[in-house]
């Protein structure tokens, strides 16, 4: 299951990032696809049924429950 940071102040800061970058990863310097949020890389380790953590700006959490 995939759900938001519990930490509000995080989750308000990352979601203003994205929407000055146009829904692009806050934390990533390049304009890319792959940097698109939900990122490449974090896409590719949900993908993954043993990952559990965070996606690289900890907006999203992975949780194997």
């Amino acid at each position: 299951m995939v759900r938001l940071n519990e930490d509000k102040e995080i989750v308000k800061i990352i979601k203003e990032g994205l929407k000055a970058r146009g829904g692009y990863c806050p934390c990533r310097l390049e304009m890319t696809d792959d940097n698109k949020c939900l990122c490449k890389e974090f896409r590719e380790q949900i993908a993954d049924p043993t990952f559990e953590g965070y996606c690289h700006c900890k907006l999203y959490y992975k949780d194997n429950k």
